[in-house]
């Protein structure tokens, strides 16, 4: 095992990856946990204000994310610093992706159904970087040969066409489907090809004297939806506590 980890990990230089995928996981279960119970009346912990301002984890995350950005582009990837900084980033990131409804509404919707984007984006996060540890990178470029490599012709015109499924997916309303496919080659390729979500771009410009397109796109995502969306909300629910009950409050979903 040990001599696994060392070829693996430490010598291609993926151990800083590796602690920042790791602080990052365990930052944002410790911060779900602490918020949980502070939601809940229970424990020692409470939540930080300033002069009656309420200050949120996503403040510190972004001054940690900051410092162990630019500490791990300037350390080496075999050094200590390196690796303290990976650390030191991965709990800044987690911290920050914990609160991403919360930036991307401006409003605070933590334990709300929107806040159910930030476990979204924090799970997404961390399969990614997963897959990029594991050894995937985009078109593959690690398992080409070196006489593959040369070939720049070719290299580049398979990362326009990728880029163009991938640019297509996202203008379709396929957003994950877009993400995964900037890291495991021609994925995009299936959400390029099928009909767009209502609502998306693609449907509006594309879609407007297509009746029958748009009743097939309608009654996909209403089956797709129907088929994932409750297994989503619960592995959430799970994760982020959205559905626990609050002392003196009937609804589960009322933001804190």
């Amino acid at each position: 095992m040990g001599h696994w980890f060392s070829r693996n990990i430490v010598e291609p230089g993926k151990l800083p990856m590796l602690l920042a995928l790791t602080s990052f996981v365990v930052t944002f279960l410790v911060t779900r946990a602490v918020t949980r119970l502070i939601r809940a009346g229970k424990g020692p912990f409470k939540n930080v204000s300033s002069g009656g301002l309420h200050i949120h984890h996503v403040v510190p995350g972004v001054v940690l994310t900051v410092l162990g950005g630019f500490g791990a582009v300037g350390s080496d990837r075999h050094g200590v610093g390196g690796a303290v900084f990976a650390v030191v980033f991965g709990i800044g990131a987690g911290l920050v992706l914990d609160e991403f409804a919360l930036i991307l509404h401006l409003d605070d919707v933590y334990w709300s159904d929107e806040g159910r984007k930030s476990v979204e984006v924090v799970v997404l996060t961390a399969s990614l970087v997963l897959l990029a540890l594991s050894g995937f990178s985009p078109l593959g470029v690690d398992d080409m040969s070196s006489g593959e490599r040369q070939d720049r012709v070719a290299f580049i015109l398979t990362l326009v066409v990728n880029f163009l499924f991938i640019l297509i997916t996202l203008v379709k309303g396929k957003f994950r489907m877009a993400v995964i496919g900037t890291l495991v080659p021609f994925v995009a390729i299936v959400g390029a090809v099928r009909l767009a979500r209502p609502g998306s771009w693609w449907s509006r410009r594309f879609y407007g004297r297509r009746h029958r397109a748009r009743a097939r796109s309608r009654i996909r995502t209403y089956r797709h939806d129907k088929r994932w969306t409750r297994i989503r909300r619960r592995f959430q629910d799970l994760i982020g506590g959205f559905q626990e009950r609050v002392p003196g409050r009937g609804s589960d979903s009322t933001p804190s």
